[in-house]
């Protein structure tokens, strides 16, 4: 109880790179990750499996990132939006980069930028609905990514379990997407109940439940976690220091 999953041990480590480095350093950040995995006793995912073998074979952090499209590679990004908060263009490219380091699909790299680009309009004041609304018809290129947009917000009045059970439950981005989308429109003034709902609906809810929990977060503030969960968190002294020292 409290221990975070193979996901939340790796955004730990892009955490404490930041503050080693004294912001995003992609060497720094793949160095601790390597470190992290040398004899690591939790779960390990084919993304990391991959992303090993790659940079074994003397590949750079840039390159070594495996054909995963799991949606836990841009799942890891609230660190980034918490340090790099004032400079979107920053905010973006390490969102993208810490993504391609395990994950080199280009839908789940440029996920990580809209859920970047989501969060900084929301910390800014609008309504989560609003800006995804916004960053759908505005910056994003991609078609299967405003598909997944319109889908997720189409679905916002329907039943959550249901309707994460019919985009998919996995961890693949096409289906966790829409997904996080529906969850975030559906409860945007309840992140606890949006994060029960992921829960509830099952499979990898846990890459679902990071990225709906950051974007909420930041639309709802601190008070709207309950603080239960926080305190049985057994490494919330450590998270604590750690954005105490960045900002």
């Amino acid at each position: 109880v409290g221990e975070f999953t193979h996901y939340g041990d790796q955004t730990l480590v892009l955490l404490e790179s930041l503050d080693e480095a004294g912001g995003f350093d992609v060497e720094v950040f793949s160095r601790r990750w390597q470190e992290l995995f040398k004899d690591y006793h939790g779960y390990m995912d084919q993304a990391t499996k991959g992303t090993r073998i790659n940079l074994a074979k003397g590949k750079s952090p840039l390159d070594a990132g495996s054909d995963s499209n799991d949606i836990a590679g841009a799942s890891r990004i609230a660190p980034l939006v918490y340090s790099l908060n004032a400079d979107l263009d920053a905010l973006v490219k390490a969102a993208r980069t810490q993504t391609m380091m395990t994950h080199g699909d280009v839908h789940t790299v440029d996920a990580a930028e809209f859920f970047a680009r989501l969060c900084w309009d929301v910390l800014r004041g609008r309504t989560p609905v609003e800006a995804i609304t916004d960053i759908g018809e505005n910056h994003v290129s991609s078609a299967k990514i405003r598909g997944w947009v319109e889908s997720g917000l189409n679905s916002r009045e329907s039943d959550s379990i249901e309707t994460i059970v019919g985009f998919g439950q996995s961890c693949h981005t096409p289906e966790a997407f829409p997904g996080i989308i529906h969850l975030i429109s559906r409860w945007e003034n309840n992140l606890e109940e949006a994060l029960i709902q992921s829960v509830m609906a099952g499979g990898d809810s846990a890459a679902r439940g990071m990225l709906v929990g950051m974007v909420l977060g930041a639309h709802l503030g601190k008070d709207a976690i309950p603080r239960e969960w926080i305190g049985g968190i057994k490494q919330a002294g450590r998270i604590q220091n750690l954005l105490d020292a960045i900002w």
